[in-house]
């Protein structure tokens, strides 16, 4: 069974950096050679929306245009954590944030993945 564990959210001021981590296990051969892992996001009274996703065996990635240029995806040489950096962090980025995985080819869309973290809160406040 699949399980993703997202940690280092936080309440931080306009302009700081976090770093999210989301620690897999569970993963199958499959995951490895073709799968999928990413992050969406929650913002109070707003849909769900992906902030960018990393091809679990290349490390091939795609971001957001929202967070294009402040936030980068990573993985550890494990393939089993995934970390997003969020750096110039706005007001904006207020959310809650989740780390999704799938065996599928990598997809900005929230019906791709099948594996859900329970999130980690995100506040940027002055």
């Amino acid at each position: 069974q699949v399980h993703l564990l997202e940690s280092g959210g936080g309440s931080v001021r306009p302009g700081e950096s976090l770093r999210l981590s989301c620690a897999a296990s569970g993963f199958t051969d499959e995951f490895y050679n073709s799968g999928c892992m990413a992050w969406f996001r929650q913002a109070p009274g707003r849909e769900r929306e992906p902030v960018a996703y990393i091809y679990i065996y290349s490390g091939n990635d795609r971001l957001a245009d929202s967070v294009r240029g402040r936030f980068t995806i990573s993985q550890d040489s494990t393939l089993n954590t995934v970390f997003l950096q969020m750096n110039r962090l706005k007001p904006e980025d207020t959310a809650m944030y989740y780390c999704a995985a799938t065996k599928q080819s990598c997809r900005l869309r929230e019906d791709r993945f099948d594996h859900w973290g329970q999130g980690t809160q995100v506040i940027v406040s002055s």
